[in-house]
């Protein structure tokens, strides 16, 4: 399979932007418009019951690119496995919307779900892919800060954490250090990367427990190991799941792949072992 080792830069970004346009409807998809500005896709399973456990999904695309439809086929799959809600945020990108605001459209959904009565607020989960899994990470973080509403895990898939990684590599697809420097200089903007990245924070004590997935030939496998080992060594429970030769996406790629298929598990695992805690 040849892939490249960007889809995204400052040239590309228009013609990255229009596919969004043309992601398939779901006319069988509850959409739900948010005082933020945000929508939320949900995704519920007929064996669901009331109140259920619940997952907060964040799609991934470097904070630039990407839309919550392009993820409905893994919350539907998410809702079926775990007999739980899914809940997908479309949340404003960057550059046209700095942080905080992908972050602050992550937070008021899973505000919102906590109020909703079909959903145990005691029993929710947040997860994303790439720029979600920062997003869920960071979110994670807030949540902390504030108290409240207490995530019973973070699953984070090849979440992207650090500015910083900037590691050249021929065998890095599609997102490479380019395309990281980027989509974080959009994401950040103006902003104190020390507020705003997950990885520079100093006490990661307290946060919730952790799934961190990553392939060995990802631009954020080094920083996604490290994080892991930063919340273990700060006390907080974290399973670290590493693809031996997997790319950047690659459960998106080949889904029907075995390696994929597996990945897939392990994230519903360490999701029922949670909502079960």
């Amino acid at each position: 399979m040849l892939l490249p080792p960007r889809l995204v830069s400052r040239r590309t970004l228009p013609v990255m932007r229009k596919l969004r346009t043309i992601l398939p409807s779901a006319e069988d998809v509850e959409v739900h418009q948010l005082e933020s500005g945000a929508s939320a896709r949900v995704f519920r399973h007929p064996g669901t019951g009331a109140p259920s456990p619940a997952l907060l999904w964040i799609h991934g695309g470097g904070y630039v690119i990407g839309a919550a439809a392009q993820d409905d086929g893994l919350c539907r799959a998410f809702a079926e496995k775990l007999a739980a809600t899914v809940v997908s945020v479309d949340y404003r990108l960057a550059p046209d919307n700095p942080y905080p605001a992908a972050l602050d459209d992550c937070d008021a959904t899973l505000e919102w779900m906590a109020t909703q009565p079909d959903i145990d607020p005691a029993n929710i989960a947040i997860g994303g892919a790439s720029a979600g899994g920062g997003l869920a990470a960071a979110l994670a973080l807030r949540a902390a800060d504030r108290g409240g509403i207490s995530p019973v895990l973070q699953l984070l898939s090849y979440p992207m954490l650090d500015d910083r990684s900037e590691t050249p590599d021929r065998h890095h697809r599609l997102w490479d250090a380019q395309s990281n420097r980027f989509g974080w200089q959009s994401y950040l903007g103006d902003a104190d990367p020390v507020t705003a990245v997950p990885a520079r924070r100093e006490n990661l004590s307290g946060v919730a427990p952790a799934w961190i997935g990553v392939g060995t030939l990802d631009l954020f496998f080094d920083e996604d190991k490290r994080y892991a080992e930063r919340l273990e060594e700060a006390g907080v429970p974290c399973e670290f799941v590493t693809v031996p030769g997997a790319f950047h996406g690659f459960d998106l790629v080949a889904r029907r792949a075995e390696v994929s298929r597996t990945y897939f598990g392990s994230q519903c695992d360490a999701l029922r072992r949670a909502f079960a805690g």
